[in-house]
């Protein structure tokens, strides 16, 4: 780390990925997306950053591939775990490089890192509400974690919290569109806790078509099949999973994102992109929706179907100018590497502290 007086000019930064996807996804993928974002950020803020990620990765970074190609589009990976565990023991044997190691893993790394002699910290991106987790998080609470909401952190108050840092994505990215469309856009995960069915409910209640953008994972197939499938109609589209490059016209076409979830989701990464091209957002009360969506500002913040149902028709009422400008003071991705930034320095600084001192 190079310093001038008390002020960090570069920054030796290594951003740990999941390898499951790309950095970015070629298609869906919420916490790769979000390291891209950061990494690129970074690298265009000046500090030397390098991305441990799968092969057919794109960054302005030095990249350090793990493994060829990303693990879910890899038809040979037959144990992701192992490519974990292969890439947890090299950047413990590399870590020396570093000012500081980020880590986007979870608690999968917590025993090297613990005793790592390189600042560290880990961002978590799940649910934390699962019970076995408590133990684990409890032999951990000395390890530097960062959350993504502050709703996030509910579950584990005892966790060594650096900071709340709320995901950001390229300012330039998307386009805000000044018209709104005459369709509903869903995005993201087909899954029960999304809770595509009750966004059909909702758009076939009021007579208002409905676009379904989703990945349909392995484990929910069935549930596709069983519950989403049944509803699908002349209202409603299912288009699957779309590319970055197409969610402006996707979601900047649209009336609205419904985003109808019934999990505590820690902060949903679809919302500030529908913000980002000036796209209102009517929302479920669960998770870090009160956090990212102004009510009566930037979307509708619901309770159920029956709520939503009355929400839709006030849609008009929002200025889709505001919900652009509440992205760009709020969800860039300079804002979030900034953010993180700050708490690099500090836990460096600590960690070196003791070194300074012993010099003097």
């Amino acid at each position: 780390m190079e310093i001038l007086g008390e002020k960090a000019l570069k920054l030796k930064i290594a951003q740990v990925a999941p390898l499951y996807e790309s950095v970015p996804p070629q298609f869906y993928g919420g916490t790769e997306r979000v390291v891209s974002y950061l990494t690129e950020a970074l690298v265009d803020l000046g500090h030397e950053v390098t991305l441990y990620a799968s092969g057919d990765s794109s960054t302005k970074a030095n990249l350090r591939p793990i493994c060829k190609r990303a693990l879910r589009l890899d038809k040979t990976s037959v144990d992701p775990h192992a490519d974990h565990v292969f890439m947890a023991e090299r950047i413990f044997r590399e870590a020396g490089e570093f000012d500081i190691v980020h880590s986007h893993i979870d608690y999968s790394f917590f025993p090297l890192l613990r005793r790592m002699q390189t600042a560290h910290l880990t961002t978590l991106h799940g649910r934390l509400d699962i019970p076995n987790l408590r133990d684990l998080y409890r032999e951990f609470a000395d390890m530097p974690v960062a959350s993504i909401s502050h709703r996030q952190r509910a579950p584990l108050p005892w966790a060594d919290w650096q900071t709340t840092v709320y995901h950001g994505v390229p300012e330039k990215m998307f386009k805000p569109v000044a018209t709104a469309g005459k369709y509903l856009a869903f995005l993201g995960r087909i899954s029960p806790e999304k809770r595509v069915d009750e966004a059909i409910q909702a758009a076939n209640r009021v007579g208002m078509p409905l676009k379904i953008a989703a990945k349909v994972d392995k484990v929910d197939v069935e549930y596709y099949q069983a519950v989403v499938k049944p509803l699908l109609n002349r209202n409603v589209e299912f288009v699957g999973e779309i590319r970055d490059s197409d969610k402006n016209e996707f979601l900047g076409n649209a009336a609205a994102l419904l985003f109808m979830i019934d999990w505590p989701e820690p902060f949903g990464l679809a919302m500030i992109e529908a913000l980002a091209c000036g796209t209102p957002v009517i929302a479920r009360n669960r998770g870090s929706v009160p956090e990212i969506i102004e009510q009566g500002v930037t979307g509708y913040i619901v309770k159920n179907v029956d709520e939503a149902v009355e929400a839709i028709p006030e849609i008009s009422r929002l200025n889709r100018k505001r919900c652009r400008e509440a992205f760009e003071q709020r969800f860039t991705a300079t804002r979030m590497a900034n953010d993180y930034i700050n708490v690099y320095e500090k836990l460096i600084l600590a960690q070196i502290a003791p070194k300074i001192a012993a010099a003097l």
